[in-house]
């Protein structure tokens, strides 16, 4: 990925999607590296490679570019400092495909939101790269898992038969005789069903091996915030006779050993909750039935509360990196007086 700098003054925006991008790639490859230490699939092994190699090359590149500008480089994660290659295996094969899907659908959906808000020519070269090249490692994990039958398709509807229009505002309201789910309500429920699946198993995994009691406290506390929401989600589908994705929780093994730092599954567990909320935004904006969008929009205020307690954890533990920010005013004039 060869880009070449100008001396446009950063935005605020570019300088903060880097910063960002640089920390959340440095945790995504002391999480690879780790699964790739005891992965047995061949298939499995090489695609996660690739995704170590893909954040290997951001970071390189993100490097260089806060070098030239003069711009510190944030300390994020390590191998040396967030790992322990002795630790026993975690994770089965299955579970970290799933896992690669869906760190590669929350790397799609940053890059898209970044792209919009980027201006300089070598930052926009890099984000558009880094699209262009997690849709390609997401139609990778996507094969392998339809080629090994693990992977469960968004339910189907039948094909519209004609075109119609809506005649009734009841279309939109919740009642005793509420109008079939549309395939876009579908797909949110489903998507975020799979998300809270994910994160459940993940839960399971940290707690299981997390040295920090309040840490561990917080991440049950987490699982038992997916679990309610699947149930909630998956009642939708359930009442239009519709699949719902399984649990992952048997893909962890029983291993008591922690391969992460305390401070990496905290960070992690905190990057999730916050994709999630994006998750349940779009969910919000897309549903056309109340009593979905309603249920989205309380479900996200118990996610944002979570959210929230998360950070002050880490600020406690001063784990939590400042990212950068505006000239205060006000402080320059309190040190004039």
């Amino acid at each position: 990925m060869d880009i070449q700098h100008n001396h446009m003054k950063l935005t605020a925006s570019e300088v903060s999607f880097l910063w960002r991008t640089y920390i959340a790639d440095s945790m995504s490859i002391c999480v690879f590296t780790y699964l790739l230490s005891f992965i047995e699939d061949s298939d499995v092994k090489h695609v996660v490679q690739h995704a170590i190699d893909l954040s290997q090359q951001h970071i390189d590149i993100i490097h260089g570019i806060f070098t030239d500008e003069k711009i510190p480089i944030p300390d994020g994660f390590s191998i040396e400092k967030d790992v322990n290659p002795n630790a026993k295996r975690l994770f089965s094969d299955p579970f970290c495909l799933h896992y690669l899907k869906m760190m590669s659908k929350g790397g799609l959906s940053v890059y898209s939101n970044v792209i919009p808000n980027i201006y300089r020519e070598d930052i926009l070269s890099f984000f558009s790269k880094a699209l262009k090249s997690t849709v390609q490692l997401n139609d990778e994990v996507t094969e392998i898992l339809l080629k090994k039958g693990i992977q469960v398709r968004p339910p189907t509807i039948p094909y519209p038969q004609k075109v119609e229009y809506v005649h009734k505002q009841s279309f939109l309201l919740e009642g005793l005789n509420k109008r079939p789910l549309n395939g876009i309500e579908i797909t949110n429920l489903y998507s975020n069903i799979q998300t809270n699946q994910l994160g459940a198993a993940l839960a399971t995994a940290f707690s299981q091996v997390v040295k920090s009691k309040k840490i561990r406290n917080y991440i049950l506390r987490g699982k038992d915030i997916s679990i309610k929401h699947v149930k909630i989600f998956s009642d939708y589908l359930a009442q239009q006779s519709l699949p719902v994705p399984v649990s992952l929780e048997q893909e962890i093994t029983d291993s008591p050993e922690s391969p992460f730092s305390d401070k990496l599954i905290l960070f992690h567990f905190s990057l999730m909750n916050y994709s999630g909320i994006g998750n349940y935004g779009m969910a919000i904006s897309e549903s056309l039935r109340s009593d979905l969008a309603i249920d989205f929009s309380r479900l996200l205020a118990e996610v944002l509360k979570f959210g929230e307690d998360g950070i002050n954890l880490m600020i406690a533990f001063e784990w939590l990196e400042q990212g950068p920010l505006a000239v205060d005013r006000e402080e320059i004039q309190r040190h004039k007086e």
